[in-house]
């Protein structure tokens, strides 16, 4: 029976997170797809949270288990929030509650007419509409159960160190 190392399941977890940002901007750049405001926040916690898997990784001999768990547990909270901000999203796209004003309501309104001179250049990508879905999930919905995985991997991952750490 093989066992997983702590080190190898961050490993995975962290090619799967740029596996993820990597495929999102080729659906952006590559396949034309236009990003939601909803869509770019779902981004924010692969910035934070690749680097910080990275550099985990790299000190990963001369780090002290204890601070290895506590990176890996930040890790989990960063990949628990983009869970919780796809869901979100999903949620939006499924009217399930309402999304924020800036991609789904009707705005702020208009304070000077001035602002009406540019109103044909201005693009507004809805939220609240699923731009494609493969399987019956969104973008957003994919991004959710990824974002879980993550959140799980990296939990476990530091589980694992955690507890190899009293064993030894």
């Amino acid at each position: 029976m093989s066992t997983i190392s702590p080190k190898n399941l961050t490993i995975g977890a962290t090619l799967l997170a740029a596996a993820t940002i990597t495929s999102a901007y080729g659906f952006q750049y590559i396949g034309g797809f236009i990003p939601c405001d909803l869509c770019y926040e779902q981004r924010n916690p692969y910035y934070v949270a690749i680097p910080l898997l990275l550099i985990t990784l790299f000190i990963w001999d001369r780090l002290n288990a204890n601070y290895r768990t506590i990176l890996l547990g930040i890790t989990a909270l960063i990949f628990a929030y983009g869970t919780w901000m796809a869901g979100y999203h999903s949620g939006v796209e499924w009217s399930w509650w309402p999304g924020p004003d800036t991609c789904t309501g009707v705005g702020g309104g208009i304070a000077d007419f001035a602002d009406l001179q540019n109103i044909n250049d201005t693009v507004v990508i809805p939220c609240d509409r699923a731009q494609v879905r493969f399987f019956g999930l969104s973008f957003a919905g994919m991004n959710a159960i990824v974002s879980l995985v993550l959140t799980c991997a990296t939990l476990y991952a530091g589980h694992l160190n955690f507890h190899a750490n009293k064993q030894a």
